[in-house]
């Protein structure tokens, strides 16, 4: 299996660039095109300097609520000249969202009010949730995977912790370009490896460490039958990611378009 091709800053500790993963007809993902990480508030000027000298970083895809941004306030790479793309994933765009909600994300206990009002869509707790985020925000998984398609250099998706949302796009991505099932579970459980540093990462900051506080590790930590639950739905009712994106209005030259943006 690839070694993920993590990028070591001061300020992120899930940060990889998706390059190098082997797609089905023997070719692969192409580097310094999709990176995906957690979130970016701690970054340093050595980092963004990096990232935009050396990865070649254009645009910023940015996954996480209205409440999290408000709260968290504008990270360091605002003051800097990038494209910043916010699609939240959740409805908070059309509907009032109160910040436990918002603030909870899909891994706490506590998001009861939501869980009435947004039945779950699977029987694997976390396929459930990444399944709604597909269901109630088709609009900016799709626009985020644009970005993808079209930006000029590195797109950098992110959330909180890098995981959940992130890896709901990326896997998408992936599944796009061409990358096999196996290995786009395996991309998403190499968060896994540094969960620990996450979870630590987030309960440090204002938005998260009360949510936090007293989960176990384990509920964090990423389950490989979640992704390949959520490749079999894509596969079973759409006949995959590329025919999702069609249901969402894509055109086939806009999916390869995305495709070969991804292949380099």
């Amino acid at each position: 299996m690839t070694t993920p091709l993590w990028i070591e800053l001061d300020g992120v500790v899930n940060m990889r660039d998706v390059g190098g993963l082997p797609t089905t007809d023997g070719g692969q993902v192409a580097t310094g095109r999709l990176l995906r990480s957690d979130n970016l508030q701690d970054l340093t000027e050595a980092d963004i300097d990096d990232l935009v000298e050396r990865v070649g970083v254009t645009d910023i895809v940015d996954l996480r609520s209205n409440v999290e941004l408000q709260l968290e306030g504008p990270g360091p790479l605002r003051a800097h000249n990038l494209t910043h793309h916010h699609h939240s994933l959740f409805r908070d765009d059309v509907r009032a969202v109160t910040a436990e909600e918002a603030l909870v994300l899909p891994w706490s206990k506590k998001d009861q009010a939501a869980a009435d009002a947004d039945p779950r869509l699977d029987d694997d707790y976390w396929a459930s949730h990444y399944l709604g985020y597909l269901a109630h925000r088709p609009d900016s998984v799709s626009a985020a995977l644009q970005v993808v398609s079209q930006s000029r250099g590195a797109t950098i998706v992110h959330c909180a912790a890098g995981k959940d949302r992130t890896g709901t796009v990326v896997g998408l991505a992936l599944s796009v370009a061409g990358v096999s099932d196996e290995h786009i579970v395996a991309d998403y459980v190499a968060t896994g490896e540094r969960i620990e540093r996450v979870v630590a990462r987030l309960m440090a900051r204002p938005a998260y460490g009360e949510v936090l506080a007293g989960q176990p590790m384990d509920h964090h930590r990423p389950k490989p039958q979640t992704m390949q639950r959520i490749l079999s739905v894509l596969t079973e009712q759409y006949g995959g990611a590329a025919g999702w994106l069609s249901a969402q209005g894509w055109s086939e030259e806009d999916i390869t378009a995305l495709r070969d943006s991804l292949r380099g």
